[in-house]
């Protein structure tokens, strides 16, 4: 019998609105499907890791981002670098990073944006797709970002650029896929979603991290990245 569709979602945060905060009281969490958290993930050896198993023990803040070569996955990706380890275990909280591309393409990924926190792919973007993340650009107003710093042209030549040159001349991912947010656990709980109605509908990460406890980031100091 096939596996039941994920219920609709916790709640729904428009790009620009301030995140409420998490749920406390266990009427207000929405349980993991056991079928989505037995998907796999890979890891960036290829290893398979059920979903489920990544926050069972504790909370975790989970990003899908849209695929690798996505200039704007790219530096948000370089703000969450920026997070000191020491915060999140203050706060017992991990921080898990999830694309859509070949698990080759993590290290390489990893290199390049300075992230060295976990990190997983979902190569047939099941899980995507049973947490209704979304495909396509939905027209809406999302602010001002503030982890992107590169122009939409200069962004997206950059992105070709890479695509074109690699040693595994892909796209990383669907190109059309979006991304979200979640907090999830300890368990098979989701305590916040939100999904990505574009590609700069990602939330601020402060936002996020001050729902789980964590300290305020300073991602003012922006450090030259060698792109080689």
């Amino acid at each position: 019998m096939a596996a039941a569709a994920l219920a609709p979602v916790t709640r729904q945060v428009s790009g620009r609105a301030t995140p409420s905060p998490a749920p406390s009281g266990p009427e207000n969490v929405q349980p993991l499907v056991a079928a989505v958290a037995e998907l796999p993930v890979l890891d960036a050896s290829g290893r398979r890791v059920p979903f489920g198993a990544l926050f069972r023990e504790r909370r975790a803040v989970v990003i899908f981002v849209r695929h690798f070569l996505c200039y704007i996955c790219k530096e948000y990706v370089e703000d969450l670098a920026k997070i000191p380890k020491s915060f999140l275990q203050e706060a017992n909280v991990t921080l898990i990073v999830i694309g859509q591309s070949s698990y080759h393409h993590i290290e390489p990924f990893c290199k390049l944006t300075g992230y060295s926190h976990e990190i997983y792919v979902d190569p047939e973007r099941e899980i995507y797709k049973k947490l209704g993340m979304k495909r396509g650009e939905e027209i809406a107003s999302s602010g001002e970002s503030p982890h992107i710093k590169s122009n939409i042209l200069s962004g997206s030549i950059w992105s070709l650029w890479r695509a074109v040159t690699g040693p595994l001349f892909d796209f990383q991912g669907d190109p059309v896929q979006q991304g979200g947010t979640l907090i999830l656990g300890p368990g098979d709980n989701i305590h916040y979603i939100h999904r990505d109605r574009n590609r700069l509908d990602h939330k601020p990460i402060n936002s996020v991290l001050q729902l789980v406890g964590v300290q305020h980031v300073d991602f003012t100091s922006r450090p030259s990245v060698i792109h080689v």
